[in-house]
């Protein structure tokens, strides 16, 4: 069954990355609804880029209409491999994440470029993969994740954050990305300065990388929860070039 939308603006879809879940949009979600967007936030799986990419394309594919497709940390490389062949998908906002390029993998572009802690902050915890075989999953240690992650966010607020975050495994980290949908898609980009996850030299050189239009937030990973009102702004710039 379709999601029909009677709005004559494009759906906004939400993807969020590992370590938090899709309540890390709630305050931009709200800001987007305010202005009349419709928004679906993904419950990305983060077992792996390609099954969490067709899950993803699932979800496009129950939408009416045109989408604008949104994905942070992680989540950016999900976005980038979902919306190839989604023919709904009109424009890509990347909220301080990867934008791969095929190939390559979130671990390899987070290694690239100096300045990220995360890897010190990480709980390795043995899982079973969907396929039957032994992996990792990973989560960063809830004492250290307001830091980590977070550190513009409200210290409580924060903590609930560690409480709620996803797990993502090893194997989603260190899969190629496929031929990117950034190659044929209008992409707009938020980079987020004070980043500890993904340094902004990165996210920036990515972001350049792609011909996307860039905006700088003094902003931790935690953009869309510490600045959710300007992370909305350029969702809706994006949206706004989308034609009917």
């Amino acid at each position: 069954m379709f999601h029909r939308s009677r709005s004559p603006k494009p759906t906004v879809v939400l993807v969020h990355g590992a370590f938090a879940d899709s309540t890390s949009w709630n305050d931009v979600a709200r800001e987007l609804r305010r202005e009349g967007h419709p928004v679906v936030a993904a419950a990305n799986p983060l077992r792996g880029l390609s099954s969490d990419a067709a899950y993803v394309r699932e979800v496009l594919a129950g939408i009416e209409g045109p989408v604008v497709l949104v994905g942070h940390s992680y989540g950016g490389s999900v976005v980038t491999a979902a919306a190839v062949g989604a023919d709904n998908v009109r424009a890509l906002v990347y909220v301080a994440a990867f934008i791969p390029d095929k190939g390559e993998s979130a671990l390899d572009l987070a290694a690239r470029f100096p300045g990220s802690s995360l890897g010190e902050a990480l709980r390795p915890v043995p899982v079973t993969l969907p396929d039957g075989s032994p992996g990792m999953e990973f989560t960063i240690d809830q004492a250290k994740f307001p830091h980590q992650f977070a550190a513009d966010v409200p210290e409580g607020v924060a903590r609930l954050m560690a409480v709620t975050q996803r797990p993502v495994t090893g194997a989603a980290l260190e899969e190629p990305a496929p031929e990117p949908a950034w190659r044929t898609l209008p992409s707009w980009a938020v980079v987020a300065t004070e980043d500890l996850n993904i340094p902004a030299a990165a996210q920036s050189h990515m972001a350049k990388r792609a011909g996307a239009q860039v905006t700088e937030l003094e902003a931790s990973h935690a953009a869309s929860v510490s600045h959710p009102r300007e992370v909305a702004g350029v969702v809706m710039a994006a949206a706004a070039s989308v034609k009917q």
